[in-house]
């Protein structure tokens, strides 16, 4: 979010610019599930249910699971997954 200029950017600033540029988000943050469940896709959302931890456990999470993170954006149908 830094890179692009949107770090402290609203969730729709956020929401709209992923949507247009083909990315999924990634979040720890509830109001984007509220959002997809509202809106659909795109963009997808992953939503990684963790409390605080460091960056190499998300990291350690997200590739764990990247077989089901890649199917999951790969659907046509599905617009939120859930990983805890």
């Amino acid at each position: 979010m830094r890179e692009i200029g949107l770090w402290n950017a609203e969730d729709a600033v956020i929401w709209d610019y992923a949507a247009k540029h083909g990315f999924a988000i990634v979040t720890k943050d509830a109001d984007f599930r509220q959002r997809s469940f509202v809106l659909g896709h795109p963009p997808k959302i992953v939503w990684l249910r963790l409390g605080n931890c460091s960056t190499n456990a998300i990291e350690a999470l997200m590739r764990g699971r990247a077989a089901q993170i890649e199917e999951f954006l790969t659907d046509n149908e599905k617009s939120f997954l859930s990983i805890t």
